[in-house]
Formats: structure tokens, C-alpha cells, sequence
């Protein structure tokens, strides 16, 4: 994968996984014993079930920092920025699931992309929306998530999921005009608007990407905080009794793996970090941290801000490969491909090029359990031993750099 794919994690995905033939058919699909692609249904897509005890619930929320022009878009005067909060929740059924992407925005996401509509349907989410907060644990840890450029706040759903159902509080962030599409209330959706850049580690444009996104992540930080403490603009559902923003951590996929880091290093109040597969970019790198971080990879050695941080990464740290995956492995895409291929006329070979040759459902298994022991570790205390050494129950897992 070159550089600048690693940083380039959605925003020019090609129109389809299998080549195609001159009618835009995927090729093979005639010979293949199918029905001709055109005349199948879309198939709808399924998010695996979360393995913890707790059920969810999910609210979203629209911010505007008028401290900041937004950095994309000229003329607007203020940075808008939609986060959702998901939450252990009350059993219920009362209330309707969360959709993985709102209507309006999903309409945009698949008119490119792999999940055109004739052949996807996007799935819902296991999250109810408004459902009533489960305050029997007190307040809890609240874990802040950054999606991949020209990704969006729903990209990792399934580990989303899995750290909710285990008793924390996960907040998704929307990257506005960074994201490839974000949809406000009302319906009115802003789409990705970026200028150019190349793959260099000191592109300006990339350099300025982080810099906004770590401003975005203390601004939602200190907005959450305003609400917990005053009775203007209250967070809904009474979410404000169990969040315990004084224990924040913070992963997230490619850039915004990157940007956990960058955060961290200026300071926002994170306690812990974890990048999803991301090169690092600005000062960090020289810089380093001295609070937990976790860099977790997919299987290739393609990301030279590595092994420049790792001496340079003072606290507990650990730097783990997982074997037979690729970059977009960190996402729902690997669970979504595998269920849409045949209907893509793809091969097992072009299914493998794009996620990695690991069975999908182990690879989500193996991301969730560490992820999950990384945070339980830092956050709560508890004994990880996964985290401490090659393990014959993850064979998957390569330790690299040792541990500290």
C-alpha cells in the first residue's frame, strides 16, 4: 500500500471491486452460475453482535464552535461538527434501532464507493435511538473515536459496539469537509471538501488536517463538559449522570489513529490512546508521549513514523501486527465485503487484496478482544494478559519492538 493510501483512507475508493466488463458488469458474473448482477437484489448487510452484557443506546448531537472559522470553508463563521454518544442503555425495544449512517448522508455515501444501493443495503446498528441510560455502574470511562480521512463517524461500528456492550461510553466524532460526508439536522448534508495534497509527511494540507481534528477533539471534549456541568443545552437522556469525563481515552483508524496521537501530545486530557493502522504525522513523532499508547497494524511494515516514535513512547506502549489483514480491516468494510462479494461478482483473491486473507469474523473477534483489553487495562485497572506476549490463542498477533 503506498503512503499516501495509508492516509487516503476513502475519499477516491474505486467504483467497484472486481473488474468489469465494458458494460460495467463485474466480470465473471456471467459465467458464474448466478443470476446476472443486474437482476439481483441488494443485499442487506449485518453489523456482528456486540459481546458484552450491556444493551446500547445511541444519541447524536450538533456542536458549533464559534471560537473557530471552520478551516474548509471559508465562509462559514463557525465549526460545525455532529457527534454521536453511544451508551450501555436500559434493555428496551420500544425504541427504534440506530441506522449505521443517517438517510440523507447515506444517500450520498452510496452513490460511490463499493455499496452503490443495486447492491447494498446499509444495515442498522445494534444501538436504540434515545434508549434510557443503564446508570446502575455509576459514571463511566468515555472513549472518543476519529474516523479515517474521508471516512465518517460510523466506520468502525462493530469495535464501537463491542467497548459500549463491555460498560464505556464511546463518542463518535464527525471531521466536517475532512469526512466524505456529514449530515446536520434538517437533512442538509456537507460533503468532503479538502483541498489536493501529496504524500508527504510534512504536506501542509495534511499537517493542517491534524491540527483541525485535534482542535475538534478538545472542542467536543470541553463541550461535553459544559453540558455535564450546566443545565443549558443538557445532554439528552440523562447521559450527563453517567459520564465520567475525567477518564478519557481515544483510538481511532488511519488518520484518525494519527490524531489520537497529535491530541495527546498537545495536550488534551487523554489518559490513553490507540492507533488503528495510521502514520503519524507533525510533532508527535519527535515528540513522542508518556501516556499509554497501543499501535496496532495490518500485516505489512509500510508506515516509517513507527519505528521513529516507538523509542520515543515513554509510557506503556505496545506494537502488535495482525497477521492476514489490510488497512480498511480496522473498519466495518471487513465485515461488509465479505457479505456483498458474490453479489460484486469478486473473487477471493480481489476479497483479499482489499481486507486481507484472515477470516473476517476472527478478525473483527481478535481487533475487539484487544482493543477491549487495552482499554480495560488503562481505564479500569484490569489485568490484560493478551496484551503481554505472543499468545497461542492469538496466533494472528505478531508483538514487534518488545513491550514497555
Amino acid at each position: 500500500m503506498s503512503r499516501r493510501r495509508m492516509v487516503i483512507t476513502g475519499t477516491t475508493l474505486a467504483a467497484g471491486l472486481a473488474p468489469t466488463t465494458a458494460r460495467g458488469t463485474p466480470a465473471g458474473a456471467a459465467s458464474s452460475g448466478r443470476a446476472p448482477i443486474a437482476f439481483q437484489k441488494a443485499v442487506r448487510l449485518v453489523l456482528p453482535p456486540p459481546g458484552g452484557p450491556h444493551a446500547l443506546g445511541t444519541a447524536a448531537l450538533h456542536l458549533s464552535d464559534r471560537s473557530r472559522r471552520d478551516p474548509w470553508v471559508a465562509t462559514l463563521p463557525a465549526r460545525e461538527l455532529m457527534v454521536q454518544l453511544w451508551y450501555p442503555a436500559r434493555a428496551s425495544t420500544g425504541q427504534p434501532r440506530a441506522p449505521w449512517m443517517t438517510g440523507q448522508a447515506a444517500e450520498v455515501f452510496q452513490q460511490t464507493g463499493y455499496l452503490l444501493p443495486e447492491y447494498a443495503t446499509l444495515p442498522d446498528t445494534h444501538a436504540r435511538i434515545g434508549a434510557v441510560p443503564d446508570t446502575r455502574g455509576g459514571r463511566l470511562p468515555v472513549i472518543l473515536y476519529s474516523h479515517g480521512h474521508g471516512q465518517h463517524r460510523g466506520s468502525s461500528t462493530a469495535l464501537v459496539e463491542e467497548l459500549v456492550s463491555h460498560g464505556y461510553i464511546v463518542v463518535t466524532i464527525d471531521h466536517t469537509y475532512d469526512a466524505g460526508q456529514v449530515e446536520f439536522p434538517g437533512g442538509r448534508v456537507e460533503r468532503y471538501a479538502m483541498p489536493p495534497f501529496t504524500a508527504e509527511d510534512d504536506d501542509p494540507v495534511i499537517l493542517k488536517a491534524v491540527d483541525v481534528r485535534v482542535a475538534d477533539t478538545r472542542f467536543v471534549l470541553e463541550e461535553l463538559w459544559r453540558r455535564v456541568r450546566g443545565r443549558r443545552d443538557p445532554l439528552p437522556h440523562g447521559l450527563g449522570d453517567i459520564l465520567d469525563l475525567s477518564t478519557t481515552a481515544m483510538f481511532g483508524h488511519s488518520l484518525g489513529g494519527a490524531t489520537a496521537a497529535s491530541a495527546m501530545a498537545a495536550g488534551v486530557p487523554i489518559v490513553a490512546g490507540a492507533n488503528l493502522d495510521g502514520s503519524l504525522f507533525g510533532p508527535v513523532v519527535a515528540k513522542g508521549l508518556r501516556k499509554p499508547f497501543l499501535l496496532m497494524s495490518e500485516d505489512a511494515d509500510n508506515k516509517a513514523s513507527w519505528p521513529e516514535i516507538w523509542p520515543r513512547l515513554r509510557g506503556w506502549r505496545r506494537r502488535l501486527r495482525l497477521t492476514g489483514t489490510r488497512h480498511f480491516s480496522y473498519t466495518d468494510y471487513e465485515t461488509f465485503m465479505p457479505q456483498v462479494a458474490a453479489r460484486l461478482g469478486a473473487t477471493d483473491e480481489q476479497l483479499a487484496e482489499f481486507i486481507g486473507p484472515l477470516d473476517a469474523t476472527r478478525a473483527v473477534d481478535v481487533q475487539r478482544r484487544f482493543l477491549l483489553a487495552y482499554f480495560d487495562l488503562h481505564l479500569r485497572g484490569h489485568r490484560a494478559p493478551i496484551l503481554e506476549g505472543p499468545s497461542p490463542r492469538y496466533p494472528e498477533v505478531r508483538f514487534i519492538g518488545g513491550a514497555g
